[in-house]
């Protein structure tokens, strides 16, 4: 079904309101569906425009999932800061913050869309420069409070539970129980 040309008129004007609803869309077809079925064409249909409107914000794939995962990591980084305003305890409060972030989703499993960036995460050098650079940026700003060796630690282990959910998805929570969240916060300071 195509839009009505008032609509297509408006968008013109309104390109942020396009990307918006093209990141929302590709982010709901990748949680639903999975990474491989994500295509330009179903993102398109989702949100009501044509493939060469895709392209005029996102020249290709690559770029679109780029940009989800940009936008996921602004997500995690604003639960983050949330969740650091109402921790009372300076001390480590970015990495108790991080490992909430990390227990988030876990029990929604595959429909996080976490789960579905996964194994690009992995697999795409691109994708890994942005988590790295967004990590030392957090890193950098929080290397006042949180830079002790042993904070280190937690913030690692949060990530291979991470990892282990996304690897073993139906067993992960059988081997790595949701009550490992707890024992990383009072390892945090919390």
């Amino acid at each position: 079904m195509s839009a009505p040309a008032d609509s297509a008129y408006r968008r013109r004007k309104q390109p942020e309101q396009v990307r918006r609803a093209l990141i929302d869309c590709a982010a709901r077809i990748a949680a639903e569906d999975g990474l491989g079925r994500l295509t330009l064409e179903a993102v398109a249909r989702a949100a009501g425009v044509t493939k060469g409107g895709l392209l005029h914000h996102f020249d290709s794939k690559q770029a679109l999932i780029a940009a989800l995962f940009a936008d996921l990591l602004g997500k995690l980084g604003d639960e983050i800061a949330q969740s650091m305003e109402t921790d009372s305890k300076a001390d480590g409060r970015f990495t108790r913050a991080y490992v909430r972030a990390c227990f988030a989703d876990r029990l929604i499993g595959a429909q996080s869309l976490w789960a579905a960036l996964s194994v690009a995460i992995l697999s795409e050098p691109a994708l890994r420069a942005l988590w790295s650079d967004w990590l030392d940026e957090q890193l950098t700003a929080h290397r006042q409070t949180d830079a002790d060796p042993a904070l280190a630690v937690v913030r690692l282990a949060a990530d291979g539970v991470w990892l282990a959910d996304m690897l073993e998805r139906d067993r992960a929570l059988e081997r790595y129980p949701q009550d490992l969240e707890t024992r990383l916060l009072a390892l945090a300071g919390g």
